[in-house]
């Protein structure tokens, strides 16, 4: 498995708060959790931290399922 297996990605409601987009690992699956109730606006830069953590997390799934 990979040492971190739970990603924070910053992003904006649309009112303009801060929020956080959360990607992780549970069994063999990539789960992200949007602020509840709210839109997530993306700046440029988060979009790509956001496909960095996908990408992690599906290599993470990739390790886990090798050993089933």
């Amino acid at each position: 498995m990979a040492a971190q297996e739970e990603w924070a990605i910053s992003c904006r409601d649309l009112a303009g708060r801060r929020r956080d987009l959360t990607v992780f690992v549970s069994s063999d699956r990539v789960v992200i959790v949007a602020p509840p109730g709210e839109a997530a606006v993306l700046a440029p830069l988060d979009v790509g931290r956001l496909r960095a953590a996908l990408r992690d997390a599906v290599v993470a799934v990739g390790h886990a399922t090798e050993g089933m």
